[in-house]
């Protein structure tokens, strides 16, 4: 399975560019419905990473709307997005593809959180930050919930 099986881990790094944490909690909730991932990740399997990961995903869609949240490319918003990405790659790779589908899915997130801070910036200057950013929330979690259940379906 050459690189069209690595596709959703790219999709997802895509994601993880926008949300940081999205990537992780729609993970855990497709694992929490039952859904085993093509790429083993034991991290996965875990009640209190499930736990985590969908506190932090609901966490992050409540502090972006924050005057003061900082912007997804500041260096903490980069380490999040690259680690995330990295997680989620692994995961939807093809078994025995992981560290390829990490690779891929990080190669993503980095330009995607800057391509999409210049979107969410135009919107923002046209609607608000709240309501620029639940368009952004939705677009994403749709995104996410979609390159997840695309993975889930070719395993």
């Amino acid at each position: 399975m050459a690189l069209p099986g690595l596709i959703p881990s790219a999709l997802i790094g895509a994601v993880a560019g926008a949300r940081a944490m999205t990537p992780m909690a729609v993970l855990a909730a497709a694992r929490l419905a039952g859904g085993r991932t093509p790429g083993r990740l034991f991290l996965l399997d875990g009640p209190l990473f499930r736990s985590g990961a969908l506190v932090l995903g609901v966490g992050e869609l409540l502090g972006d709307k924050l005057r003061s949240a900082p912007d997804r490319t500041a260096p903490l918003g980069l380490l999040a997005r690259t680690l995330s990405a990295g997680i989620a790659g692994a995961a939807l790779a093809p078994h025995g593809r992981e560290r390829a589908g990490a690779v891929l899915a990080v190669g993503a997130a980095a330009p995607l959180a800057y391509l999409t801070l210049g979107g969410r910036r135009r919107a923002m200057s046209r609607m608000g930050q709240t309501r620029s950013g639940l368009i952004e929330d939705a677009l994403v979690i749709a995104a996410g919930a979609a390159v997840v259940a695309f993975a889930l379906r070719r395993r």
